[in-house]
């Protein structure tokens, strides 16, 4: 059977694309700077128009639409028809950078693939298992339920994948197996897995909150945000635009970029030096708290873009944890490739692995749409 699956992940300024041809990969892309000056499509509906024109499409199977934010409502991978967009334009205020764009990528295929069955993947279901203790924010209950706040998690593809391959790896059940995993890119989030099921993750109600990333902030006091309104006289909107776009490294070194972050450090540049101490020792705070949520630890899995490349980071991040049988042998920690990069005989497993959030959109796309036949 020619199982022909495409793929479409709409950013908020971009957009990338998998045809998937059995397993395969047929073709792929991404188109940057939607929507902003300098020769990028105006929109994203230009630019997924762009991608679907410039594609072979004959005997398309499905589409499988990475979609950011899904609310308590959406649990796992669903078929999408009328009532499903409406409920995703509903979440547009929980998710208004990442939604619309979903949401305009869905329209323009639906539009131009008409019969050819379109699926929701959502980055917030892998999280649907957390306990509701670990969902709660201990604020008023009617107005967490009026409002929608609680922690919803992100990047769960990522982590679902990552965790999932973590066990063949190391040739164990996945359902047996205990993992951190640390997907560390521009955006960046910490998982819990216990036997498959995400019971604590990092980011909460917004990708905002959790680790130092590339421009947001991760952990703050909500305090800091008062103050900046009372005394610094900031709006609500320069404060959000401040801790999502303006911090992290970016606002700590004026870069965003870890590489360039790693070069200064090694030349003695200060600001660099107190950005990546400050980076890592968020992480390793995440490590330790999971290791005492999940009880026993098998694995340690780092991914992702700075997870997967940048050595001194995994070697910092996980320092000092010796006592809990966490290490990092340095020779294995400068290799390349899905590995382990912890000592034989190590009692947690340390592993780098590269995440591939398309193959696991592909994957549930087409369990959905075989679930339909």
């Amino acid at each position: 059977m020619n199982d022909r699956v495409l793929v479409l992940n709409c950013g908020s300024s971009s957009v990338k694309y998998r045809l998937y041809g059995d397993q395969t990969v047929r073709d792929k892309g991404k188109i940057e700077r939607v929507g902003e000056p300098g020769g990028g499509p105006a929109d994203h509906e230009t630019a997924v128009r762009d991608v679907l024109s410039g594609l072979n499409l004959d005997g398309l199977t499905a589409v499988g639409h990475r979609v950011v934010h899904g609310g308590r409502r959406f649990a796992e991978p669903v078929l999408i028809d009328d009532a499903v967009l409406a409920a995703i334009r509903d979440l547009v205020p929980l998710a208004p950078l990442h939604n619309p764009a979903n949401l305009a990528g869905i329209e323009v295929a639906r539009e131009s693939l008409p019969g050819v069955p379109q699926v929701a993947v959502f980055d917030t279901a892998f999280h649907h298992t957390l306990p509701e203790a670990a969902a709660t924010y201990a604020i008023d209950r009617d107005i967490a339920e009026r409002y929608g706040v609680r922690r919803y998690g992100f990047h769960g593809t990522s982590h679902a994948y990552v965790s999932r391959r973590t066990a063949e790896l190391l040739e164990r059940p996945y359902a047996e197996l205990n993992t951190i995993t640390l997907h560390l890119g521009n955006g960046a989030s910490a998982c819990a897995v216990a036997g498959g099921r995400s019971v604590a993750t990092s980011m909460g109600m917004s990708p905002l909150q959790g680790l130092v990333m590339g421009t947001r902030s991760g952990d703050l006091d909500p305090t800091v945000i008062f103050h900046l309104r009372r005394e610094g006289g900031l709006s609500v909107d320069d404060i959000d635009d401040l801790l999502n776009h303006r911090s992290g490294l970016l606002g700590l070194t004026g870069v965003n970029d870890m590489r360039e972050v790693l070069e200064r450090r090694a030349g003695g540049d200060p600001a660099a030096t107190l950005a990546f101490e400050v980076y890592c020792r968020r992480i390793t705070g995440y490590v330790g708290a999971y290791y005492a949520l999940l009880g026993r630890v098998d694995a340690v899995t780092f991914t992702a873009g700075v997870g997967e490349r940048a050595a001194p980071v995994r070697a910092a991040a996980l320092a000092g944890l010796d006592r809990l049988g966490i290490a990092v042998d340095p020779a294995r920690n400068d290799g390349g490739g899905d590995r382990v990069i912890s000592p034989d005989g190590a009692e947690v497993t340390v592993c780098v692995i590269s995440t591939d959030e398309e193959r696991e959109i592909a994957q549930e796309t087409r369990a959905v749409v075989g679930r339909r036949r």
